[in-house]
């Protein structure tokens, strides 16, 4: 059975509900995918290392990703690089202005560490939309199946 690492930043009551339903939703799909759902403080290199598969979800602050995903990379980098290239990944990031801050940063991250973003990074910008939950959930569930069957 293929691991699948979720490590969402959610500090709000908003952010909690896509974390929430995107958990709720992979679990009932009944896939064969043994699930890991971390905050970013919790997380730790070896944990990325047992993961066949990662989905990152965090804010934006100040036209950065969230120090708490920060703080995450800050930590792992160098413990994981190269050490797990070509890990697929997706990312959502909650971002009230434009994203383009947190998406420039994490792609150059992701690069450096040669993990393979299967998706467009997914920013839910703006003010709060009912809609951001739907989106992530959907770009969460696709990537769980992807990994599931194989396709990543």
């Amino acid at each position: 059975m293929k691991n699948l690492l979720c490590i969402i930043h959610s500090p709000s009551e908003n952010t909690k509900l896509i974390r929430d339903k995107v958990i709720q939703e992979i679990q009932n799909q009944n896939l064969k995918l043994n699930l890991s759902i971390l905050n970013p403080f919790e997380a730790k290199s070896d944990d990325v290392i047992k993961a066949d598969g990662l989905i990152l979800g965090t804010t934006e602050n100040l036209a950065s990703m969230a120090g708490a995903t920060k703080d995450f990379f800050d930590r792992t980098y160098y413990p994981l690089l190269n050490k797990k290239e070509g890990l697929p990944i997706v990312v959502w990031i909650r971002a009230g202005h434009d994203g383009t801050g947190s998406t420039r940063q994490i792609k150059s991250i992701i690069s450096g560490l040669k993990w393979r973003l299967v998706q467009d990074i997914l920013v839910c910008k703006g003010s709060w939309n009912k809609s951001f939950v739907d989106d992530c959930t959907e770009l969460c569930i696709g990537f769980s199946i992807g990994l599931e069957t194989n396709i990543y």
